[in-house]
């Protein structure tokens, strides 16, 4: 391969000739986290800091017992969580505070003075935890790294301060652009919650109705379907794609982690537009309920067995009641301390309110959808913003574009 003049052929790839291909453990110290044990936690105390937090939970356990100085954990410090969710809890992060005690799973990452630029050597993080992320084993969600093989892991450094400043700055900037339509897609995602709170409980009615409105058991409206229980051997690169919990995502459909197979198929596992496609069952209790309504897109599809479709004529308004606190509620009390899954019977057990006024109903959904809609334009502007980073971090972290 022919390299441009100036540059050099790596073991991480091409960058300039006078930038270093430096391993992690030359420009910092890794400090392990300690595993606070349940019977540990108090009501007051410390914070500690455990991977939900990194997450934004602002929930947290205390500690109130004598500890290692080396745990505590102040606002800015540099973490980066060696186990967790891809694309969200694994990787580094910049602690916003408060002041805390560092949990396992997660170092503290103490840069040594004058051997990086501290931002640089984040977004550097950053795009070694998207390598990791791709290597890793396997197609779970959960990925993770040893002490060891961190350090060794090595990143492209430029030789001056100012050079790695410059880079920083920039990508920083691009992180402003980001979070700007992240804060307000989150604003948008409490309104509608707000409003759906209000328009499917009758709490607040649109202009023009005032009819009766009913509790109903989904049973009774519609039914529920468990999905295509298959073999590994069933697997193909194509055939017919069995929606699962990974094509589900923020109340819609996602096509970039598919499963294929050839298998016969009992047509009414066949997914049909209108249908409600929930997951019901999943070893993560965060994801049973999370939902999206089955479009045309999807013709000639199933589903998992870990998944259920709930198939009712009045779907238009019934889907906005799986994504409300109305159905999230019933399903939190019935998994309780140990159940991990939505039976049938329960699924047709739980209660909606439902106006009996049908075109009440298409015009709470319609301004429920609007809603829907709006944010859906909003991700796909940060899908963009975001790809513009990713396209930034690859350039400007290579030596491809030089700032300096």
């Amino acid at each position: 391969m022919d390299l441009r003049p100036g540059y050099k052929q790596t073991e991480i790839g091409v960058i300039p000739e006078d930038w270093e291909v430096c391993p992690i453990r030359n420009v910092c110290k890794l400090i392990n986290g300690r595993g606070f044990k349940p019977y540990e936690w108090r009501t007051s105390g410390l914070p500690i800091i455990r991977i939900q937090n990194l997450n934004g939970s602002d929930q947290f356990n205390y500690f109130d017992g004598s500890y290692d100085k080396k745990l505590e954990v102040d606002p800015g410090q540099l973490l980066f969580a060696w186990s967790g969710s891809r694309g969200t809890s694994f990787g580094p992060h910049v602690w916003p505070g408060p002041p805390g005690l560092l949990n396992y799973h997660t170092w503290k990452v103490q840069v040594r003075d004058g051997k990086v630029h501290e931002p640089y050597f984040l977004h550097a993080l950053r795009k070694l935890t998207t390598f990791i992320e791709d290597n890793a084993h396997g197609a779970s969600a959960l990925v993770h790294t040893q002490k060891w093989e961190m350090e060794g892991f090595e990143f492209p450094l430029p030789p001056t301060m100012a050079e790695q400043e410059a880079i920083a700055g920039a990508l920083s900037d691009a992180d402003g652009l980001i979070e700007a339509p992240e804060r307000l897609i989150a604003k948008k995602r409490q309104i509608k919650q707000g409003a759906m709170q209000d328009l499917l409980t009758a709490r607040r009615r649109l202009p023009g109705f005032a009819g009766e409105w009913e509790v109903k058991r989904l049973g009774e409206i519609g039914e529920s379907i468990i999905g295509l229980t298959y073999a590994p051997s069933d697997v193909r690169e194509s055939g017919v794609l069995v929606l699962r919990s990974s094509n589900v995502s923020d109340g819609g459909l996602r096509f970039d982690d598919n499963v294929f197979v050839s298998k016969d198929i009992n047509d009414r596992i066949m997914v049909r537009s209108g249908d409600i496609l929930t997951c019901v069952r999943n070893g993560s209790r965060d994801l049973i309920g999370k939902c999206a309504k089955i479009d045309e897109r999807c013709v000639g599809m199933t589903f998992g067995a870990f998944m259920a479709v709930f198939r009712t004529p009045f779907h238009n308004f019934v889907f906005h009641q799986f994504q409300s606190n109305i159905l999230k509620r019933q399903i939190h009390e019935h998994l309780g301390a140990t159940i991990n899954q939505i039976t049938n019977k329960s699924l047709n057990s739980f209660e909606v309110p439902l106006p009996q006024d049908r075109a009440e109903q298409t015009a709470i959904a319609a301004v429920l959808s609007d809603m829907d809609a709006e944010i859906a334009a909003l991700d796909a502007k940060l899908a963009k913003a975001r790809a513009v980073k990713q396209g930034m971090m690859h350039n400007l972290l290579t030596g491809r574009i030089r700032l300096v």
